[in-house]
């Protein structure tokens, strides 16, 4: 196995430090809206994410089976196709971090890294179009499930809570948040975690070590614990833009914003399907916010997100398109 392992060893790392990067950059924002409201201090809450992720991460292998066999064909790509489509994404997720803290989507950079590399090495052929569909479904979970399910909740809670006191509804909802950003938490794990680990297991399958695409539990360790570490390094720029610029937050804001976006993802990892939990998380804080007034959620910031969103699938695209073809070329 030793023998068989070392030629795809790069690319096996190349994973690993995509892994990282969706854990610093992308796994803060299950963390955000607790750090903002004072529940949690950073430390606490990113000890919190931690631990959650890499549970989530361990509860199934759906949406890792999506991602490794659903998205292009394994059966005409090569390890080329995935090293490519891992720079892709550490590329721009380091890019849209530094440029401002700006929270990208490492699913969609996944999936259209994925899609740009694979047609590199086999033209449009390669792509699956079921696990395409289910992006598709994962995009409308995440905006408009995401966004409804924020405000549908907020107003639950204000009509409960309507003639409270607010020292009694901040300090009861400042326990609550702590049991639901643990579960946004685990749901990012359940539905991101995977998708790597997913990823992983391709890339052992094009090298020959596995006979099948089956998970190993050493991979979902491995992987897991990956980006555990890349949480615990701490996005904190991530948490300021999604907890504090987009739109103040109170705990009860967060409780409903996390408990929306973490049921969402949920049902989501369930059923198979990569979605963007960043977009999830984004989407809900708005619903919460606007639920307020329409101009408590700071719209400059939501379409500078907004903007990431839709320039991530070209330009990840693209760049794991040339990363691939440059290798071909010069490999």
């Amino acid at each position: 196995m030793l023998d068989q392992l070392w030629p795809i060893l790069p690319v096996l790392l190349i994973i690993l430090v995509a892994e990282f990067v969706n854990g610093w950059t992308d796994a803060p924002n299950a963390i955000a809206t607790v750090v903002s409201t004072r529940v949690l201090s950073p430390y606490q809450a990113v000890l919190l994410a931690t631990v959650l992720n890499t549970l989530g991460a361990l509860s199934g292998t759906a949406v890792a089976a999506t991602i490794g066999k659903g998205i292009v064909d394994p059966s005409i790509i090569n390890i080329t196709t995935v090293a490519a489509a891992m720079i892709g994404i550490i590329v721009w997720s380091c890019f849209a971090y530094y440029l401002g803290g700006i929270p990208t989507s490492e699913s969609h950079a996944l999936v259209a890294g994925l899609a740009g590399a694979g047609m590199a090495t086999a033209g449009p052929s390669v792509l699956v179009w079921e696990g395409w569909r289910k992006v598709a479904i994962g995009l409308f979970f995440s905006s408009f499930l995401g966004f409804f399910g924020g405000l549908g909740i907020m107003m639950v809670l204000y009509r409960i809570f309507l003639n409270s006191k607010p020292g009694l509804v901040r300090s009861l909802f400042g326990r609550l948040q702590v049991f639901s950003a643990a579960f946004m938490a685990f749901s990012h794990g359940s539905n991101d975690g995977q998708k790597f680990i997913g990823v992983f297991t391709l890339a052992l399958v094009l090298g020959g070590i596995l006979p099948e695409f089956a998970v190993p539990l050493w991979v979902i360790l491995l992987c897991a614990g990956t980006m555990g570490v890349g949480t615990a390094t701490g996005g904190w720029k991530i948490i300021r833009t999604m907890g504090i610029r987009l739109t103040k937050l109170e705990p009860v804001h967060g409780f409903a914003a996390e408990t929306s976006a973490a049921l969402v993802i949920e049902l989501a990892t369930r059923l198979g399907i990569p979605l963007s939990t960043t977009h999830t998380i984004s989407t809900s804080i708005m619903g919460v916010g606007s639920i307020k007034r329409f101009s408590a959620v700071r719209w400059g910031v939501a379409g500078e997100i907004a903007i990431a969103w839709v320039l991530t699938f070209p330009v990840c695209g693209l760049i794991a398109y040339f990363v691939a073809r440059a290798i071909s070329y010069f490999g």
